[in-house]
């Protein structure tokens, strides 16, 4: 991953609608300067492990797991323009072959039916549910806590 990754990361999550799928993310999408103080405290913190997604020769996203909770947690992000081409799932599936880190949790909205489906694609299953306040959608949103095991 470079700092030029970076740049493109912060031009997919500026999509109003992937910002409301995702739900939980940035409360103002638009501040570049909190974005990029954001992701350089992830980029210097050893204890996460972060690939960028590339399809075409272009970066089309990115997979990440950092600890939330107390529990190693993935995330990824894919550019909607590239969504329903099964970038996610393949994304997801070669990072886990790299990161052998479990149990791994990931969470979903309970209505992010695609992200849903490529975590059960990736052999995740759920294992609670939690509620919490989405800047995505600026409301309480229900989410599944998804966990894959060993």
């Amino acid at each position: 991953m470079t700092e030029a990754d970076v740049l493109v990361f912060f031009e997919h999550q500026l999509d109003p609608e992937a910002n409301r799928m995702a739900a939980f993310v940035a409360a103002d999408p638009t501040d570049r300067a909190a974005f990029l103080v954001k992701w350089a405290r992830i980029l210097a913190d050893d204890t996460v492990f972060t690939q960028t997604v590339e399809f075409d020769g272009r970066v089309v996203g990115h997979v990440s797991r950092f600890t939330q909770f107390g529990e190693p947690e993935v995330t990824y992000w894919i550019d909607r323009e590239y969504w329903g081409m099964g970038l996610a799932t393949a994304a997801l599936t070669e990072f886990l072959k790299r990161d052998p880190t479990r149990p791994l949790y990931a969470r979903a909205a309970v209505d992010n039916l695609g992200s849903l489906r490529v975590l059960d694609k990736c052999g995740f299953v759920a294992v609670g549910e939690d509620v919490g306040y989405a800047e995505g959608r600026g409301e309480e949103v229900e989410e599944f806590i998804l966990r894959l095991d060993a």
